[in-house]
């Protein structure tokens, strides 16, 4: 199961970089990214909060390698996936996944960029925006992520993946 979850892992963060570097919001400094939203609703329930850790500081890295990210990508995607996994794994429901993204990015996430924009030279950026930005990026990667969840469920898909031991 391990391999399976690193495997599954690697994929998520070569889609989450390749469609990061294609659907971007720019706002000053920051640049969102719904498909990294997207990834960690479908690491919160496909492979836990580790992985899913894992995957967000991975990806973060290589989209600001890449220049597609900057370091407001950690705060947001780090806290989005615990957070999402946290609200998963106690409820066990899609939906909580989608719901913990959302308040994980979109309100932490954001309030812990106010004092990394300050360290970074940007301490006149707008925090309205920039949680207004951070919440709809976040909503949009968790309602497309929360279909693609609910069609795998519906076709059996995902009881198949967790019944393998």
């Amino acid at each position: 199961m391990k391999t399976q979850k690193l495997t599954l892992t690697a994929i998520l963060i070569a889609l989450n970089v390749v469609l990061s570097s294609i659907i971007v919001i720019p706002l000053g400094p920051v640049k969102a990214a719904p498909i990294q939203h997207l990834v960690n609703v479908l690491c919160a329930v496909l492979v836990g909060p580790w992985f899913g850790l894992a995957q967000a500081f991975i990806s973060s890295v290589i989209r600001i390698i890449f220049g597609t990210g900057s370091f407001f990508a950690f705060p947001g995607s780090m806290v989005g996936v615990l957070l999402a996994s946290a609200f998963y794994h106690y409820r066990k429901h899609i939906f909580m996944a989608a719901v913990g993204e959302v308040i994980g990015t979109g309100i932490i996430g954001s309030v812990m960029c106010i004092p990394l924009a300050a360290i970074l030279g940007f301490a006149d950026f707008a925090v309205k925006p920039l949680m207004l930005m951070f919440l709809v990026s976040s909503i949009i990667g968790a309602i497309i992520s929360y279909i693609i969840l609910m069609i795998l469920k519906k076709k059996g898909i995902l009881k198949k993946f967790f019944n393998k031991d």
